[in-house]
């Protein structure tokens, strides 16, 4: 897994293009530096409010994006014991690139069900990572 931090997390702002009847809305290219292979590419709803937390992956690197509504990721250093919340969404339209070892959990906000997309470099295993109870890591999540 190596040595990362939270400062391995890279934000990515990307392209909303303008379309008669509907945007479009960029999520990755193999020409970008945040793209590590492809593995599998999933979508995740979250409803309003809802936190679900933690899971650290061990191989798998992330690219996660919210097309739909807007999600509160929150990032775990545990060394450093430290956090870093990044608000992706409608209101703030980029990618989170995440290297595995990273413990992170995420949030609904404001609307009714909100969809992440997740672009990774393996394909999903269960076995690949590790997970704790939300009360495992204490974090004040707020209010919605």
């Amino acid at each position: 897994m190596g040595n990362v931090s939270l400062s391995d997390i890279k934000i990515t702002q990307i392209r909303e293009i303008p379309t008669l009847g509907g945007n479009v809305l960029h999520a990755l290219k193999e020409c970008e530096e945040s793209y590590y292979g492809f593995g599998e590419a999933y979508f995740s709803w979250v409803e309003s409010g809802f936190i679900k937390a933690w899971k650290r992956h061990n191989k798998m690197v992330m690219n996660l994006i919210v097309p739909v509504g807007n999600v509160k990721f929150v990032f775990f250093d545990s060394e450093q014991k430290i956090f870093s919340e990044i608000l992706i969404g409608e209101s703030n339209y980029a990618r989170i690139t995440v290297p595995n070892g990273i413990w992170f959990g995420f949030q609904g906000i404001n609307s009714p069900r909100n969809l992440i997309l997740n672009v990774s470099n393996i394909p999903h295993d269960p076995n690949e990572s590790d997970r704790l109870d939300l009360s495992m890591i204490k974090y004040d999540w707020g209010v919605v």
